[in-house]
């Protein structure tokens, strides 16, 4: 994420519930994929739960892009 966006984020978490919960549920993910990743070997169970938290953090992400243009297009306004 670029640095802009992780200031805005900083910026507006507190005020929006929503960012705010979908930017500590990216920092789980991104963390429980680190621990997958440095693993040598995963199962076949632990490749597809791989997976699925890759697809929800991608989920997530494009959430707070979503959030973070309505921010930007409202400070724009005002």
């Amino acid at each position: 994420m670029e640095q802009r966006d992780l200031e805005l984020i900083e910026a507006w978490k507190e005020k929006d519930p929503e960012l705010k919960r979908l930017w500590t549920e990216h920092l789980e993910f991104e963390e429980q994929l680190k621990q997958f990743n440095a693993r040598v070997y995963l199962s076949s169970a632990e490749q597809l739960e791989r997976k699925v938290l890759q697809k929800k953090k991608l989920a997530g992400r494009d959430a707070i892009e979503r959030i973070l243009s309505r921010i930007r297009k409202e400070l724009r306004a005002s």
